[in-house]
């Protein structure tokens, strides 16, 4: 494949997890992918208009393109939160529909706004009309004993014409009571065909699917046409964090260009400066290892790098060396003293 430049800026995009994908996890992510689009952990409004915004909402130039996601439910706040946000230099505001947790329902929103569109279409009326940037919502299919047929195309109507810029599904039902956030993804079966159907109805919207998705080439074949239908983009949440090595394919199957990085070492070569960067300016070293536990799996010297990172990265005062250290117990590398020469 050759770069299109007609290609969906949601052509392939990494999950908002919440306690995951903060500023360090994105700069990571964005070594082993230049071309896929990233998103906060969801922020709530009223914590950006009335907390510290810096804290909250400064990120890395390296992480463009980056959309902050929201969490709110009222037009005005979300309004004023988006207006900071692209203050800040985000590429795209994008709404938290899907998520189901006791702490955002009792917030009122997230996962229990599916069963109001109308109050969806005022927020996202208000943010668009706050700032230039996308408006996006990120959904579930349905909750409860809602019917995932007239259900999302009521949502799916009500946020089109309030004028959202595009819609990303998580493809299961989404139950309020009864289950975890974990279990609710993993328990609630998937139905990839709703969301072709959906796309069917707005085949000028666009539609990203999330949910379930394991590799590139699983995330590959939803690209591909189904029955005359092609979906925008694709969303990788737990595999693109647990699995990042995976991100390396992005670049070359999605998109026909060069992957950044030769293999997982050298990404953690690339990533160094960064880590440095931070670790002058006080951020702990675990704060920002934690985030590349996963990248080495079935390769030698696998477990005794997560080892040493989970002991020593820890540690107050933990610098780079340690994470030097960790590299060369990946089997076929020098010693630190080489690496760090």
């Amino acid at each position: 494949m050759t770069p299109n430049a007609d290609m969906s800026p949601w052509r392939f995009t990494v999950a908002p997890m919440m306690d995951w994908t903060d500023r360090h996890c994105r700069v990571f992510h964005r070594v082993l992918s230049r071309r896929a689009r990233l998103y906060t952990e969801m922020v709530t409004a009223n914590a950006i208009i009335h907390g510290d915004s810096d804290r909250l909402l400064g990120f890395d130039a390296v992480e463009h393109p980056v959309a902050l996601q929201l969490g709110g439910s009222d037009p005005t706040a979300l309004a004023e939160a988006a207006r900071i946000g692209a203050d800040y230099g985000y590429d795209e505001i994008n709404l938290n529909c899907g998520c189901p947790s006791d702490r955002v329902q009792g917030g009122h929103f997230g996962a229990c706004l599916m069963a109001e569109p109308e109050r969806v279409a005022d927020c996202v009326a208000a943010m668009k009309a706050a700032v230039r940037l996308p408006v996006t919502v990120k959904c579930r299919i349905g909750i409860d004993d809602q019917d995932p047929e007239p259900a999302l195309d009521r949502f799916a109507d009500a946020v089109v014409a309030a004028g959202t810029d595009a819609l990303i599904i998580h493809a299961r039902k989404a139950w309020l009571q009864g289950l975890s956030p974990r279990e609710n993804r993993e328990i609630p079966p998937l139905d990839y065909d709703r969301v072709f159907r959906l796309k069917a109805r707005f085949p000028s919207l666009p539609v990203a699917i999330n949910g379930g998705i394991a590799s590139i080439a699983e995330a590959e074949a939803l690209l591909a046409p189904r029955d005359g239908v092609r979906l925008d983009g694709v969303m990788l949440g737990r595999a693109a964090y647990q699995s990042p090595a995976l991100l390396r394919e992005v670049d070359p199957v999605l998109f026909g260009a060069d992957a950044p990085v030769a293999d997982g070492l050298a990404a953690l070569e690339a990533y160094l400066t960064y880590v440095e960067r931070q670790l002058a300016a006080g951020v702990r070293l675990s704060s920002i290892t934690r985030h590349i536990l996963g990248l080495f799996q079935a390769v030698p010297g696998a477990r005794q790098f997560r080892r040493h990172l989970s002991v020593e990265a820890v540690k107050p005062g933990a610098g780079v060396e340690v994470l030097r250290e960790a590299m060369a117990l990946v089997a076929g590398r020098p010693s630190p003293g080489e690496i760090a020469a």
